[in-house]
């Protein structure tokens, strides 16, 4: 993963900052939850699911139209994605693949019998079953860079400072209620094509700037949304106290709406 990092020497502070890609764990867990169709079918109380106009009411929970795919508790024929029912491993492959989880019906049962993340921050973890959403086309990649501090600036410890980051291929400012609908909605895109969006900025006290240390995402020592739209293709962020002297670095997450990640079309791309 490319972090942007940052130096604080004696009383000084110097960040050594780059764009940053998806927190690793959090995509991980997500390429797995959006292996689930928006289709509903849990058992857990997830009332509105989406459908389609193939039948009734699964199970008869009742409350679903089946003339609105928005609404039905019903898969739509249509939607379903046929290679989910296949390995991957079917004919020639490359060395070392694992063969895929499988689902005839886009997975909308997978989370039966879990916890469900039902819009919140689950400590103790969950299983979501929003669907990925909308993608945007390659040429629509969301992509960000750190602008301030510039890599190596020095600035003064426990002194307040601003964090600056333009962006590309994303409407900034759409943040739902993390409470109520973390991971809630599938990720969209505006009329032009690029996902509807907010960001994050995480500051992390490391050991020096050759450390190799692997970090606890549990601790950091300042996260602050970006939640205002961008100003000339700009999002910013004050940390009013500064940070004590030390040695630390600097971490995007770019989301969706919703909060999670951001996600493309493709598998090779520069860092989100």
């Amino acid at each position: 993963m490319k972090f942007s990092s940052a130096l604080f020497t004696s009383a000084l502070l110097c960040f050594v900052s780059s764009s940053v890609a998806r927190d690793a764990s959090l995509s991980a867990r997500y390429a797995i939850e959006a292996r689930q169709n928006r289709n509903g079918g849990n058992k857990g109380g997830n009332g509105g699911n989406n459908g389609g106009d193939k039948g009734g009411n699964g199970g008869g929970n009742g409350g679903g139209n089946d003339d609105d795919p928005e609404t039905s508790l019903t898969l739509d024929e249509s939607v379903i994605n046929k290679n989910f029912a296949k390995t991957g491993q079917e004919g020639k492959t490359e060395a070392g693949q694992v063969a895929s989880l499988t689902s005839t019906n886009n997975f909308i049962n997978y989370c039966v019998g879990k916890s469900l993340t039902n819009g919140q921050q689950v400590k103790g973890g969950s299983c979501n079953s929003t669907p990925m959403g909308d993608l945007p086309s390659t040429g629509k990649m969301p992509s960000s860079k750190f602008t301030e501090p510039k890599n190596l600036d020095t600035i003064p410890a426990n002194k307040e400072f601003t964090v600056r980051m333009a962006v590309r291929n994303m409407e900034m400012g759409n943040f739902v209620n993390p409470q109520t609908n973390y991971f809630g909605a599938p990720q969209q895109l505006n009329s032009q094509g690029t996902i509807i969006a907010h960001s994050h900025i995480v500051i992390e006290q490391i050991d020096s700037l050759t450390s190799t240390k692997v970090s606890d995402p549990n601790k950091f020592a300042f996260f602050q949304g970006l939640n205002a739209p961008a100003e000339g293709n700009e999002v910013s962020a004050t940390v009013a106290k500064g940070l004590p002297a030390g040695v630390y670095k600097i971490s995007s997450i770019n989301t969706s709406a919703n909060h999670a990640p951001v996600v493309g079309p493709v598998a090779q791309h520069g860092s989100f």
